[in-house]
């Protein structure tokens, strides 16, 4: 496998050939999943945070191949939310975010250029953001089956709701009605893996501002629609529940031991 893979918005198949049938490791897995709550966070304090983690991971993988250790590698589930940020990835382009510097300062927003795949993104308070810090060598090593089950995590949250889910051909992400022109996202996807380890993720519409997403073209797609929970049942939710039905789901579906 190369060293590192970005997956976005809409490349669903753009490292199949690069991946195998799920594989684990000869040596014991960790299971064990540190659970982190990181709240409102700054976006760059947030990626600054996810990139120590990573390294740090990617260090011990590292000696454990120059000095043929077995050192248990860490994973973490982190969940947060962000001030209002516009993300570009790796494939993305620049012409996708609709508004000016004077414009993000009128929006009291922020921009990144950022090394997960996809186009650009929106996060901001309402939305949980989660962040799978994984080796994913302690659970399973096919970077499609790893987007599939967060997926499938949110698309089981939403079914907890009455939601029904699902998946666009075509694209990552959790999408209503995907199978009409009446197809809207959700939940969107970008990430990115080096050696194995992951970073970026999810971003799952809750009770986020709708509008700021009409300052960009969301995951460069321009003829799709993107929704909330709170728009699709017309209510607010209690973020604190949602975060809590999604983090048993994610633990049930990659066989986690929380911590």
């Amino acid at each position: 496998m190369q060293n590192e893979i970005n997956i976005g918005c809409s490349n669903t198949g753009e490292v199949t050939d690069k991946i195998e049938n799920p594989t684990l490791p000869s040596s014991a897995q960790n299971v064990s999943v540190e659970f982190m709550d990181w709240g409102l966070t700054d976006y760059q304090a947030a990626w600054d945070k996810q990139e120590a983690l990573l390294n740090s991971t990617v260090a011990i993988k590292t000696k454990n191949r120059v000095e043929n250790s077995k050192l248990p590698t860490p994973n973490y589930l982190v969940f947060c939310e962000h001030p209002h940020v516009y993300t570009l990835g790796k494939s993305g382009h620049p012409e996708n975010l609709l508004l000016d510097e004077e414009g993000l300062k009128a929006k009291h927003a922020t921009y990144y250029k950022i090394n997960r795949g996809g186009d650009i993104t929106y996060h901001g308070p309402g939305q949980i953001v989660g962040y799978p810090i994984l080796d994913l060598e302690n659970f399973f090593t096919d970077i499609h089956l790893y987007l599939r089950t967060l997926e499938e995590a949110v698309i089981l949250t939403l079914k907890d709701y009455g939601i029904e889910a699902g998946r666009y051909p075509g694209y990552t992400g959790v999408w209503l009605d995907a199978d009409n022109e009446k197809a809207r996202k959700i939940c969107a996807m970008g990430v990115r893996c080096s050696r194995w380890v992951t970073m970026h993720g999810f971003a799952f519409n809750v009770n986020v501002d709708l509008d700021y997403f009409k300052n960009i073209v969301p995951c460069g797609i321009d003829d799709k629609a993107v929704t909330s929970l709170q728009e699709e049942l017309g209510y607010k939710l209690d973020l604190d529940e949602v975060k809590d039905r999604l983090k048993k789901h994610i633990a049930q579906l990659f066989k986690m031991e929380l911590i």
